[in-house]
């Protein structure tokens, strides 16, 4: 059991024992005295008394998990409670102003007899529903009880008609025989504002308002996310202490699914941090941006071919765009089925961009198996440095060869190296400074198939 499970039982226990013996007190001290304000006050204590069993029997039963039929907790008995409890208030209400309203114009009064037990009794009430009032709001703020606030609500009415019968009683012995109904039909008052306040609050509880002001804090929070373009929706509904909900993001339709998923979790912790009783699911929606460039849609239109396409080429001729590109493809396949593939990537390219878009594809094989090899001798490997530090020497670009390893496969040696150029050059200056270095290498030594050169700034 949670810590705030265990504190609203014990705070539902302690309102039972408060509420049973404060009905019993004003019971008899009702019934000696011939007041109705105060006899009203103890059937409506003995509501309370009863709401507040209700109210503990339904905090147990929102303590447990979520299961097989109820997939959201039972949170929500707790507002079914609370709006039995208002049904009961309003009752109460009804038949306290019928009596109220017979004594005032009945042809008889009823004498009132308001010793000093009564007011001793109506003072210790006015003590505990205080005591207890401020108590329960506390716990129930705390723990997000429906059913703790409605019992706090209750007694805060208790404590306001506990005060007018007091007065009704003072103005009896005072000689205005008319003040204990008044006080009574002020006291069914405040029952009716009680069990109005209640009902609505229990009514939004079952309809799934969404709590006051936390969509728009879940949207502000989700909106300032890194990567969220705008927050699409929100739907937050209450189940006891907990909200569930689910809110839509829209994301660039560009950008990689694992980054998308860790914008999600970036959007649930940043709610968890305002909304800690919060449980919602996130969904991410791409969008198309407007400045998204012809690159980024051709690589995405691809991507979601799962092909693999490179020296994509965009050209502005005659206010036309001529798009070429590289599209690697099974070597094995035939040349039927790569026309298909092609063919219907420049179809979904021209869906994009418009009929009026050139597209050029140029298949070529790609490597899908893996070569097996092994290290060459370090003599090998040692000619391979020299031809690549001479190399980068004459070209003045690239310094600083090294870690190289040399592989000899069944299609030739794979050669691997890292090297180091100015890091304020751009990456063409340095892409072409290292393919200078590559085709030196292949020229000087014919048996390298495959030369891959890593640039990093210089130090």
């Amino acid at each position: 059991m949670s810590d705030n499970h265990a504190l609203k039982e014990k705070a539902a226990l302690a309102s039972i024992g408060a509420s049973a013996l404060l009905t019993i007190g004003k019971l008899v001290a009702g019934i000696l005295s011939g007041s109705l304000a105060l006899i009203s006050e103890a059937g409506h204590g003995l509501l309370d008394t009863g709401a507040t069993i209700l109210t503990y029997f339904a905090v147990r039963v929102s303590g447990k998990p979520a299961d097989d039929e109820h997939h959201y907790g039972h949170g929500k008995v707790e507002a079914v409670a609370a709006l039995a409890e208002t049904g009961l208030l309003m009752v109460l209400a009804a038949a306290v102003v019928y009596e109220a309203v017979h004594r005032l114009f009945g042809p008889e009064a009823v004498a009132i007899d308001a010793g000093w037990p009564v007011f001793a009794v109506l003072i210790i009430s006015i003590v505990v529903d205080l005591v207890r009032w401020r108590s329960l709001s506390r716990i129930a703020r705390e723990t997000k009880s429906d059913a703790l606030a409605a019992d706090a609500l209750h007694f805060s009415s208790d404590l306001v008609a506990s005060v007018c019968v007091l007065l009704g009683l003072v103005a009896v012995n005072f000689g205005f025989k008319q003040g204990d109904a008044l006080a009574a039909i002020g006291v069914s008052l405040f029952i009716a504002i009680a069990g109005y306040r209640l009902g609505r609050r229990t009514i939004d509880t079952l309809m799934d308002a969404a709590p006051e002001g936390m969509t728009a804090l879940v949207r502000e929070v989700a909106e300032a996310v890194s990567g969220v373009v705008q927050v699409d929706s929100v739907r937050l509904r209450p189940a006891g202490a907990q909200v569930f909900g689910e809110v839509g993001i829209m994301v660039p339709r560009t950008m990689p699914l694992e980054r998308v998923a860790h914008v999600k979790q970036d959007v649930s912790a940043a709610i968890a941090r305002v909304a800690p009783e919060a449980e919602v699911t996130i969904t991410a929606n791409p969008i198309a941006l407007d400045d998204e460039s012809v690159l980024e849609l051709v690589l995405l239109i691809a991507a979601r071919r799962r092909l693999a396409v490179h020296h994509v080429t965009v050209q502005e001729i005659d206010a036309i765009k001529s798009i070429s590109l590289d599209l690697e493809l099974d070597g094995r396949m035939s040349l039927g089925r790569a026309h298909e593939i092609a063919s219907s990537l420049e179809e979904a390219i021209k869906a994009e961009l418009g009929p009026d878009v050139e597209v050029e594809t140029h298949v070529e094989p790609q490597e899908i198996e893996e070569l097996s090899g092994r290290d060459v001798s370090a003599q090998r490997g040692g000619e391979i440095l020299q031809v690549l530090a001479q190399a980068a020497e004459t070209g003045r670009v690239i310094h600083d060869v090294h870690h190289v390893r040399v592989r000899e496969t069944g299609q030739g040696l794979v050669v691997n190296y890292h090297c180091r150029a100015d890091q304020t050059l751009t990456v063409d200056e340095v892409h072409a400074a290292v393919d200078q270095l590559d085709r030196k290498l292949r020229q000087t030594m014919t048996q390298v198939s495959r030369v891959v050169g890593h640039a990093e700034p210089l130090r």
